[in-house]
């Protein structure tokens, strides 16, 4: 989409939009780099306090996922003329508001537009470190793949739309959903430079287009050990029926260059290519680190889970799932 835009010759530009990566960081002539990302989407669940805690969680992601520290928020909204009530629009915002003071992030205004269909979201900003940032970049062959939160948001998203997921599995769902990435995010900036080459958190276009964005930035093949996967209660169950519009997409854009193998079921290669909604951080860390960033970790309640490696790129393959 962006393939006609003029790319900037601005050196202070650190990272932008060539690499896929999840925020742009600018630097100035001195001090911390500028660390900026924006996203918002409609609602995923029927509670709008939970929604606005999502919509939060998820664009403050992407400053975690870079290594930087969120500090200011402004929010974007689209509200129907005829919605639902203001009850609702103020309890999403309410949401919202209180998941960025649980992560110290101050709350500077927004804007609001009329629209047929509720949407939610934040432009974030943050200070980052240049030299010591982490982008989609920097995969090196023969690191451990890590990732910090279960998948198949979407899918139970999708069945709870429909009244297919139990009460528990969509407790469980948002509950992954409004946690947000800043533990997880500063366990891996604790371990000595190098130890972490690459970083991305697992949004919209799922682990394999995820991977696959991580992969094409850094000229290498990620391997994923479909065993070893999290997957969120119920997610495997609901995979068949409730497949998202954007879990289709996934398959068509990035299936290509990707190689699924013929003893993966059929629901775990779904949960594979799930858009999910603030997911968790993927991280490409050394082996001598793995258990270092695992007990970590898990020290700050994360059950993070080893999920492949990094291989030297095969021509034609970014991701391999078996």
């Amino acid at each position: 989409m962006l393939g006609d835009i003029p790319l900037t010759s601005d050196d202070r530009v650190l990272v932008d939009f060539r690499t896929a990566d999840d925020a742009g960081v600018y630097r100035w002539d001195e001090g911390p780099a500028l660390v900026q990302t924006v996203d918002f989407f409609t609602p995923i669940v029927d509670d709008p306090y939970a929604y606005g805690q999502i919509a939060a969680a998820n664009a403050l992601s992407d400053v975690y996922a870079m290594g930087g520290e969120p500090r200011t928020a402004l929010a974007i909204a689209a509200l129907p003329k005829d919605g639902p009530g203001a009850d609702v629009y103020k309890a999403i915002f309410q949401g919202g508001f209180d998941k960025l003071r649980e992560a110290r992030v101050a709350l500077l205004g927004g804007h609001t537009v009329s629209d047929t269909e509720i949407k939610f979201g934040y432009s974030v900003t943050g200070a980052i470190d240049p030299d010591h940032m982490f982008t989609n970049a920097g995969a090196r062959a023969g690191h451990r793949l890590i990732l910090t939160k279960p998948l198949g948001t979407g899918i139970l998203a999708t069945a709870g739309k429909f009244q297919r997921a139990t009460a528990a599995q969509m407790q469980g769902a948002i509950a992954s959903m409004v946690r947000l990435n800043r533990d997880a995010a500063a366990a891996a900036a604790s371990l000595p430079r190098g130890d972490v080459s690459a970083c991305t958190d697992i949004t919209g276009f799922g682990l394999v287009g995820h991977g696959s964005g991580m992969a094409a930035a850094s000229r290498v093949t990620l391997v994923f050990d479909a065993a070893a996967l999290p997957v969120l209660d119920g997610a495997l169950d609901l995979a068949m029926g409730n497949l998202p519009g954007g879990g289709r997409t996934n398959e068509e854009h990035f299936g290509p260059d990707a190689r699924v193998a013929a003893g993966v079921a059929e629901p775990l290669r779904r949960v594979a290519f799930d858009p999910q909604t603030s997911g968790g951080l993927l991280l490409a860390v050394s082996p001598e680190a793995e258990l270092t960033l695992v007990d970590r970790l898990r020290a700050a309640g994360i059950t993070a889970a080893r999920v492949g490696r990094v291989e030297a790129a095969e021509p034609g393959v970014r991701v391999r799932l078996g």
